[in-house]
């Protein structure tokens, strides 16, 4: 009965061309290496240079990491080769672009994420930055935008805000659709409570042309046939319930009224508009005929 050839014999008649399995696998993702092995590359070579720079000269060693950082990774070729902006809608563009303060060739590692972000998060419609770096050379941003909630008047000047108040724009205000007008001081920051509650009155809301701030501290209702509707302080909410059920029952906000003064809890005032003016008759004027 014939022997098994020695393990030592079979490994011997394998081709010695043969590439081995590993050297395959490497191959086959080489592509997919490439711009990882670049990034730890120029990383290693920056934490080189820190290192150097920072023992033979510890005054000035981060002022001159951050001079050479881009040198190196241009020289590693990672340079800037898209910038992509996710979530813009209002937001000007030429002040995105701006705040990023990054174009095409630039050195990437020079770019900031961090100051970045913070630049763009000063512009007004920006409530939030997102800002990462992918490397090779991609600059990836992502931005959360306020929403246009009112235009807000005040001192003759209208601006769009949103619900906190923060001006947005003051430009174009009819480019945003049609918004609630809110007129005043302080209406900018307390207009979103009551517009909240008139949302659960639709027979009010569609009646009403503008929120109005009294003296920072109540409203007035602005209707569109010129009638004011005077909110209590304070009780914005059940003085608009009793005023929806007026409306309901009596069509009270349709009526030729001046004022709907609902300041007092016992009592409701209507103030009647005045009575148009009458023309004046001319006088006639008396002639005498004379016969001669």
């Amino acid at each position: 009965m014939a022997r098994n050839a020695p393990v030592s014999a079979r490994r011997s008649r394998r081709d010695p061309d043969r590439p081995s399995r590993l050297r395959l696998w490497v191959k086959r993702r080489r592509g997919l290496m490439r711009p990882a092995a670049l990034g730890l590359m120029a990383t290693a070579l920056v934490l080189g240079v820190g290192y150097a720079v920072y023992a033979s000269d510890p005054a000035g060693r981060m002022r001159a990491i951050v001079e050479n950082v881009g040198e190196i990774g241009l020289s590693a070729g990672l340079e800037v080769a898209e910038v992509v902006v996710q979530g813009r809608r209002n937001t000007p563009q030429d002040l995105i672009s701006a705040a990023i303060g990054a174009q095409r060739g630039d050195p990437m590692l020079a770019f900031s994420p961090e100051e970045a972000k913070a630049r763009l998060e000063t512009i007004a419609w920006v409530e939030a930055a997102h800002v990462e770096r992918r490397l090779p050379g991609t600059i990836l941003v992502r931005l959360t935008e306020r929403t246009p909630f009112a235009i807000w008047q005040h001192n003759s000047r209208f601006a769009v805000i949103d619900r906190e108040g923060r001006v947005v724009a003051t430009e174009t205000l009819d480019a945003f659709g049609p918004l609630p007008l809110v007129v005043g001081a302080g209406a900018d920051k307390h207009a979103a409570a009551l517009y909240d509650l008139l949302l659960a009155h639709r027979n009010i809301l569609e009646r009403t042309q503008a929120l109005v701030r009294v003296g920072e501290r109540r409203w007035n209702l602005r209707l569109h046939n010129g009638t004011d509707v005077l909110l209590p302080e304070g009780q914005e909410a059940p003085a608009l319930n009793r005023l929806s059920e007026l409306q309901t029952r009596n069509a009270l906000l349709d009526r030729p009224l001046a004022a709907v003064d609902m300041r007092l809890p016992d009592r409701l005032v209507l103030r009647q508009q005045p009575a148009p003016e009458q023309p004046a008759q001319p006088q006639r004027r008396n002639t005498a005929s004379t016969r001669g």
